[in-house]
């Protein structure tokens, strides 16, 4: 039987009104300074982004709209995403800052969007290339093609609409999770197009690493959230932490205190970390559609040339050790390609990407700088340059025993190449720091009322929200140092589900139901959704 519209659960998944919050917002100051300031920045920002992206494009000389167009369309896409996950996981940042009273709801959110803008902005981009790795490489390789294109907004397509559905209906998702299934789709859907099956087109080392970063986040979010109210019992004897506020009074300074900062440091860190999921896609659509501005770092100059040349005889010495003497190779660039693909290393492998490097390192000698290489060149040397550090990662694991010295030697040198083409310029961090903070203040409140009234049993106290806080900013800024990619909607909702189970007040199990539900079928669900739309892309294109 269906459940009848007016039933107060239904109305609260799909609507925050009647809420706390709403009570809350109807005696708050729109934080009308706070929103001017984020006006400011954001007029700033866009100043900053047209100037730089028109001095970028001025190198390309291009007789047909076309490409600018495809750039246009498809950084909307990409910024959408990232505008949509600000309606997720920024909001909860917010939720105990709120629901303790710590901050006003306005001055909060815009607080976070700020805070997320310069954790955006001071990014390392090691998170940004964790998820483009995943990508099947033969697809990042021909980005500036049909495939490359559909796998491209296939991915953020997927992403977009799955974040979007469940935070209609309330559910705090993880945009990690739905990024990396949409990956998986794309790369089982370019397999089963191409007459293979399996996922040998996706690098399920580096899923299974990312993965596991996603399943052990939550886990150690509900036990060190868990822990850390334990401890504040222990420390803290003011029995005002361990009760819910009264009416809509502030908690006492140095905890409010507590409070805010955390705020702002899960806020800083969810932009150093999953602030770059969309970025490393926004590089690989600007390499698709402008590849003489983009294809290759151009602040790489001469002096780093002529270093990198030095250390590539060096690579090329080391390799040649251990190349069979009865090995032939033609295309050396297919082969590496299908060792990539296919992770079989055979006599010939090596001897290919001997030759390459010996390639790569002619090539930018000739042309003195990155820079200097010629517009129709570009491209091509970014691929050769990526298919080698790509294969050179993949040696020590399938290829033979390399001694110590010389993967010290070919571990510098592929250092080189991916300064060359990982890099992410500071106006793609600034568009994305805006999307970020414009989601966050446009589409909080459906989250935050799901993270504060509806996990526990009863309203969240200040100790327990201080616990939840600072778990999720230890684990996020963790991640970020390693590289790894976690999910901050997680890591704050197990916290707080954490809490309020060692605190005895009980969890709301139809939401914790909810969201555990989300957590499993986002993955497969943004991966049926992404292989769907690569097929109808890949037809469309061609």
């Amino acid at each position: 039987m269906a459940t009848p519209v007016s039933d107060p659960s239904v109305l609260a998944a799909t609507s925050p009104q009647g809420s706390l919050l709403d009570s809350k917002l109807a005696h708050s100051s729109p934080g009308k300074w706070g929103a001017i300031a984020f006006g400011i920045m954001l007029l700033i920002g866009l100043i900053y982004i047209g100037t730089h992206l028109s001095a970028d494009l001025s190198v390309v000389h291009s007789a047909s709209v076309f490409p600018f167009i495809l750039l246009g369309i498809a950084l909307f896409i990409a910024l959408g995403f990232e505008f949509v996950n600000g309606f997720h996981d920024t909001a909860n940042a917010v939720a105990t800052c709120i629901y303790t009273h710590s901050l006003e709801p306005h001055i909060a959110v815009v607080y976070s969007g700020i805070m997320n803008f310069i954790g955006v902005l001071l990014s390392s981009g090691t998170v940004a290339y964790a998820i483009v790795t995943l990508l099947p490489v033969e697809l990042i390789l021909r980005v500036s093609r049909g495939s490359g294109f559909a796998m491209v907004f296939a991915l953020l397509v997927a992403a977009i609409l799955w974040n979007l559905a469940t935070w209609w209906r309330g559910l705090p998702a993880s945009s990690s999770h739905t990024m990396i299934g949409s990956v998986i789709g794309v790369g089982v859907a370019n397999q089963l197009i191409h007459g293979r099956s399996g996922v040998s087109g996706v690098d399920m080392d580096q899923v299974i690493k990312v993965f596991k970063a996603l399943l052990v986040s939550p886990l150690v979010g509900f036990g060190m959230a868990a822990l850390l109210f334990f401890f504040f019992k222990l420390v803290a004897r003011d029995p005002r932490l361990y009760k819910a506020p009264e009416g809509t009074a502030p908690p006492p300074f140095y905890i409010r205190a507590l409070l805010v900062l955390t705020c702002g440091g899960v806020s800083y860190f969810h932009g150093s970390n999953d602030g770059q999921k969309g970025m490393g896609l926004i590089m690989l659509i600007l390499v698709g559609t402008v590849p003489t501005a983009y294809a290759l770092n151009h602040t790489v100059g001469r002096s780093e040339v002529q270093t990198f040349a030095a250390v590539s005889t060096q690579v090329a010495g080391a390799l040649h050790n251990y190349v069979d003497p009865t090995a032939t190779v033609g295309d050396t660039g297919a082969e590496l390609e299908r060792f990539v693909s296919d992770h079989k290393y055979q006599p010939q492998t090596m001897l290919a990407l001997e030759q390459m490097v010996t390639d790569i390192r002619n090539e930018a000698t000739n042309y003195g700088s990155l820079g200097n290489v010629p517009a129709g060149m570009q491209a091509n040397v970014r691929n050769q340059m990526y298919l080698t550090s790509a294969a050179i990662t993949l040696l020590p694991k399938f290829g033979p025993k390399l001694s110590d010295n010389d993967t010290k030697v070919i571990t510098n040198y592929k250092a080189f190449l991916d300064k060359s083409t990982k890099f992410i310029p500071t106006w793609v961090k600034v568009a994305v720091a805006l999307a970020l903070g414009m989601g966050t203040m446009i589409g909080w409140k459906r989250i935050v009322v799901t993270v504060g009234e509806k996990i526990g049993k009863t309203h969240l106290t200040y100790a327990q929200g201080a616990s939840a806080e600072i778990t999720a900013m230890i684990t996020i800024w963790l991640a970020d140092t390693y590289g790894a990619p976690v999910s901050t909607t997680h890591v704050l909702s197990s916290g707080i589900a954490g809490t309020m189970a060692s605190s005895g007040s009980g969890l709301q199990m139809s939401t914790v139901r909810d969201i555990a539900l989300a957590w499993v079928f986002t993955l497969p669900a943004a991966a049926l959704l992404s292989g769907c739309l690569f097929f109808v892309f890949n037809k469309i294109a061609g």
